[in-house]
């Protein structure tokens, strides 16, 4: 299944399972609809009777308002050794603030407070069912499922000090969706080829099967920290190839076109707007 947010005309924000053509409204929430689903732990969603055409509706990223958004750091060996950062022992994590979420075919936008901006093409993993001290064996019972986040970064912030999180934080730097695909529909997430492309360009290319820490550890090691919630979001890391590890180095710039695809997952697309 694939679980979208869309905007009418009206510029209220529902959720909706698409099929097809054709996006199946959820019963409303009064908030965001798709995270109240993934909280009542329900398998099948609730839908409305009318279907809406999904040519007349906008889609914005699937999840509003997520409880969290862990990064994960450095989980492609070949990115650790481009960005010349050490891998550690334990996984890197950083937070992403939820007022940096942007969703599909939307303006990432760059102010000059964002200097040397980059792209990251990531794997996100959705959380389904919460747990303290998950085993990494019970991982995939705590999945609901996956999407694509795009990680932009802006390096001059955030190089500058040890703590990456406003430097990834800018409004707009958080490109996700375009859907969140149910975990049934995945195979194998340690098994997806992933690829961005920027301005027809292929920066990055590689496959998950390349991740340092895995899906399992990455739960297990969150989890045995803090409580993971429904709807959390772990990003779990970009492949090689970025702006920053490039010679030169190639940042992005106003009026370019970022292109991801994930294997089973879809097609996040974003244009770059420069601001004031």
């Amino acid at each position: 299944m694939k679980f979208v947010s869309f905007k009418l005309e009206d510029g209220i924000i529902r959720g909706g399972l698409l099929q097809g053509e054709n996006i199946h409204p959820l019963r409303t929430s009064g908030g965001d609809d798709v995270l109240a689903h993934i909280l009542s732990g329900k398998e099948q969603p609730e839908l409305e009777d009318r279907p809406q055409a999904l040519a007349d509706a906008t889609l914005v990223a699937p999840l509003q308002r997520p409880p969290r958004i862990f990064g994960i750091g450095l989980n492609y060996r070949a990115h650790a050794d481009e960005s010349k950062m050490t891998v550690q022992a334990v996984p890197t994590v950083f937070l992403k603030l939820n007022s940096s979420i942007t969703g599909p075919d939307s303006d990432v936008l760059l102010p000059p407070e964002a200097t040397q901006p980059d792209y990251e093409a990531e794997l996100a993993v959705v959380i389904g069912k919460s747990g303290h001290r998950i085993a990494a064996a019970d991982w995939e019972q705590h999945v609901f499922g996956y999407t694509i986040v795009n990680d932009i970064s802006a390096r001059g912030v955030q190089l500058a000090t040890s703590q990456w999180t406003l430097g990834k934080s800018f409004p707009t730097f958080t490109p996700m969706g375009p859907w969140i695909v149910t975990s049934s529909e995945v195979p194998d997430p340690h098994a997806l080829n992933i690829r961005l492309t920027l301005s027809g360009e292929v920066m990055q290319e590689a496959n998950t099967r390349d991740l340092i820490f895995s899906i399992p550890e990455l739960i297990a090691y969150l989890s045995s920290i803090v409580a993971l919630e429904p709807g959390d979001i772990i990003s779990t890391g970009t492949p090689p190839g970025v702006g920053l590890g490039r010679t030169p180095q190639r940042w992005i710039k106003p009026n370019e076109e970022m292109v991801i695809e994930i294997e089973h997952v879809g097609i996040l697309r974003n244009h770059t707007r420069a601001t004031t």
